[in-house]
């Protein structure tokens, strides 16, 4: 049974990932129905008519920026606590695996 750092691992893993999900998925359909900018001879006014749309691009981008920046650390945050438990695990299990070897009383291999 999994203890509760490696429940913990998995949800934070399984939380960004998820995240990242949504976030793509958001900027696809953003994305997809992105209206086009129409030019016009004047350039005061359709500066003036493009202001509005161009904040909104900007306020997503950066909504979308920083849901991905926050999705990909928790997805990186999973990864290095489940990596962490697999490397200590692996350590106790060669740490049981030893022989206990006793010193010797003498030196072997020596003549006096």
């Amino acid at each position: 049974m999994p203890d509760k750092t490696e429940i913990s691992g998995f949800i934070v893993l399984f939380a960004g990932v998820a995240l990242l999900v949504f976030t793509f998925f958001n900027a696809y359909l953003f994305l997809k129905w992105l209206s086009t900018i129409e030019t016009s001879p004047d350039l005061m006014a359709s500066f003036g008519e493009a202001l509005a749309p161009l904040i909104e691009a900007c306020i997503r981008a950066i909504y979308l920026g920083i849901m991905g920046w926050i999705g990909s650390i928790l997805t990186v945050r999973g990864v290095n606590i489940l990596t962490q438990l697999r490397h200590e695990a692996k350590a106790e299990a060669k740490v049981s695996e030893k022989p206990i070897v006793e010193p010797s009383k003498g030196r072997k291999g020596r003549k006096s």
